[in-house]
C-alpha cells in the first residue's frame, strides 16, 4: 500500500478539483478495510459549540459512524432536544421512546434505552426525544443536576464491564447550541471537548467564553475537563476568507487542531434526509472520506489525550 501511494504524482494543484480527487484517491487507498487503533481506555468526549450551525451534530455522527466502520465500539449520546442525531444514525426517537430525557429526569438507566445503529451493529445510541425540550427547566429543582448524565455513563460502562460486554471505545455526546443544564451536564460528562469550528467570517466568536465556561466546569465540577480536539468544518479551498480562518484557528490552536478538515459537501448535507450518516450514504463522497481521515487522526491521537 505504501509502494502504491508513493507512486502517486506530487498533489496537482492548478484546479482545486484536481488537487481534491487526487486527495480523495490518496485517502481512499489508506483508509481501505483499515482497522483503528483502539484507545487504552474508554475515551468520552463532548462536541460542543455554542454557535449554532458548526457542524456539531453533522461532526458526531460521521466521526462515530467512521469509528464503527474502523472496528471499533462506539457510544452517542443524543444530547439535544433536535433530535438530529438520533435522526442521522437510523434511530427511533418518537415522543415516549426511552430516551436521554429518562436518562436525566427520571433516573433510567442507559441500558435501558440505549439503541443500536442500523447501518454498524457496533454503534449504539442514546436517542433524543422531543420530550427532552423541557430537562432544562425540570433539571433545576433535582438534586445532583449537574452530574446526573456522568454518573449514568460511569454506570453503564461499569455494567458492561462487569457483564463482560466488549468495552466502549468511545463516547460521543452531542450538545445544543446552548450553555444550559444540558450543555453542562454533557461537559461534566466528557473528560475531553472537541470543538468544530466552521471556516467562516465570526468563526472564533463566542469561542473565549465557551473556553472559560470549559475553565469553570473544570475547577468546580469536572478537574479532568480539556480541549483535546478542534476539527475545522465547511472548508472550502476556493476562498480566501476559509484560507485564513483555518490558518487564523491553527496558529492559536495548533496542538488541537486536527490536520485533516472538512470541505462543504453536498452529499454530507444529504444523508441525514436518509436516516444515514455520509460514511454510509455515499462512502466514497469528499466528505465521507475526510470524515474518516478524522477518524483515523484522532484515533492517532489517543496515547496523547
Amino acid at each position: 500500500m505504501t509502494e502504491l501511494l508513493t507512486a502517486f504524482p506530487a498533489e496537482d494543484d492548478s484546479t482545486p478539483l484536481a488537487a481534491q480527487l487526487l486527495v480523495d484517491t490518496r485517502r481512499r487507498m489508506s483508509l481501505e478495510g483499515r482497522q483503528f487503533r483502539k484507545p487504552d481506555t474508554t475515551r468520552i468526549m463532548t462536541i460542543a459549540n455554542q454557535k449554532g450551525g458548526v457542524g456539531k451534530t453533522t461532526t458526531t455522527v460521521n466521526l462515530a459512524a467512521s469509528l464503527a466502520q474502523g472496528g471499533l465500539n462506539v457510544l452517542v449520546i443524543d444530547n439535544d432536544p433536535q433530535g438530529n442525531a438520533s435522526t442521522a444514525l437510523g434511530i427511533d426517537h418518537r415522543s415516549g421512546v426511552p430516551s436521554v430525557y429518562e436518562v436525566l429526569v427520571e433516573g433510567l438507566s442507559i441500558a435501558e434505552t440505549v439503541q443500536q445503529c442500523p447501518e454498524f451493529p457496533n454503534l449504539l445510541v442514546v436517542p433524543a426525544t422531543i420530550d427532552l425540550s423541557g430537562a432544562e427547566i425540570e433539571l433545576v429543582s433535582l438534586v445532583s443536576r449537574e452530574t446526573r448524565l456522568r454518573r449514568a455513563v460511569d454506570s453503564y460502562l461499569a455494567e458492561r464491564e462487569a457483564a463482560g460486554e466488549p468495552r466502549i471505545d468511545y463516547v460521543l455526546v452531542d450538545c445544543p447550541p446552548s450553555l444550559g443544564l444540558l450543555t453542562l451536564n454533557a461537559f461534566v460528562t466528557g473528560r475531553e471537548v472537541l470543538i468544530p469550528i466552521q471556516c467562516e467570517y465570526y468563526a472564533l466568536e463566542g469561542l473565549s467564553q465557551l473556553l472559560k465556561t470549559i475553565k469553570l466546569i473544570q475547577a468546580h465540577l469536572n478537574p479532568d475537563l480539556h480541549v483535546s480536539t478542534i476539527l475545522l468544518t465547511m472548508f472550502d479551498a476556493r476562498t480566501n476568507l476559509a484560507t485564513q480562518v483555518a490558518s487564523e484557528v491553527r496558529e492559536h490552536f495548533g496542538a488541537e487542531t486536527l490536520a485533516t478538515s472538512i470541505p462543504r459537501s453536498v452529499r454530507v448535507s444529504e444523508a441525514p434526509s436518509h436516516g444515514q450518516t455520509v460514511i454510509s450514504y455515499e462512502p466514497s463522497s469528499t466528505g465521507a472520506l475526510a470524515y474518516r481521515e478524522a477518524a483515523r487522526e484522532l484515533t492517532e491521537r489517543a496515547g496523547a489525550a
